[in-house]
């Protein structure tokens, strides 16, 4: 399961990892909690509702280039969650969890990614919670039974944005090998063509630094010590 902010978070942060997983055969579930209605680079929409409408179907044209299994965009709005009601969206996540029953979870750290959005910082906040809280008993009894998934990855990067200021990423524990992917992802976003202008400004970059994405393992299920992984699925069972 990957916990996004807006459409295009899920090809521009989190694509390679969302491929490579498909090409391996394994089922994702991506939640987007905004329509990104509020993005600065509105293509022809004349209203942010308008804007709302483009901006999902081109996440949902995203989702099936990068072989996700499953796709939804919430309903809350771009650029306020910082205001959003805290336990109600985190049960949300654990109403989900719950269902779904993932063995791994995907969120961007807590810095807000390389752009520092307070959005991505809210998601953090709201994912890693849920991923806690899906596990207890004592949280949401009414929200179904009570899930354990193995392991909580959060995004951080190895390079900072030009032009943006600096967050202060985690140190990652989880290089990812995407090279043979970088045209999946960037089909992807390509999807986006709202998001056009976005996509020259950043051409650079991921043709510099494009080749890997990073993650820092965050919580686990039992007591280890952190280690250099390539993989998100290394010693699972299932």
């Amino acid at each position: 399961m990957c916990v996004t902010a807006h459409p295009d978070d899920e090809c521009f942060a989190f694509g390679g990892a969302l491929a490579l997983a498909a090409e391996q055969g394994v089922e994702t579930y991506v939640i987007c909690f905004t329509a990104g209605q509020a993005a600065s680079h509105r293509g022809d929409a004349a209203s942010p509702e308008e804007l709302g409408r483009t901006r999902r179907a081109e996440f949902e044209a995203s989702c099936k280039v990068l072989g996700v299994s499953r796709y939804e965009v919430l309903d809350y709005q771009d650029g306020q969650l910082e205001f959003a009601g805290f336990s109600h969206a985190a049960g949300r996540l654990v109403e989900k969890m719950r269902a779904y029953k993932p063995h791994v979870v995907l969120t961007f750290s807590s810095d807000g990614a390389v752009n520092t959005h307070a959005d991505h910082t809210m998601v953090s906040a709201f994912t890693c919670a849920a991923y806690h809280w899906a596990a207890s008993p004592k949280r949401y009894p009414e929200l179904g039974e009570i899930h354990h998934a193995e392991r909580l990855y959060l995004l951080t990067t190895s390079f900072f944005m030009e032009g943006r200021p600096a967050p202060m990423p985690a140190p990652w524990t989880v290089t990812l090998d995407i090279q043979h992917l970088m045209e999946r992802k960037q089909e992807a976003f390509r999807q986006h063509a709202s998001q056009r202008p976005l996509m020259e400004q950043t051409k650079g970059m991921f043709a510099q630094f494009g080749q890997a994405e990073h993650y820092l393992l965050a919580a686990v299920r039992e007591p280890q010590p952190a280690e250099q992984q390539t993989s998100f699925f290394d010693g699972l069972k299932d």
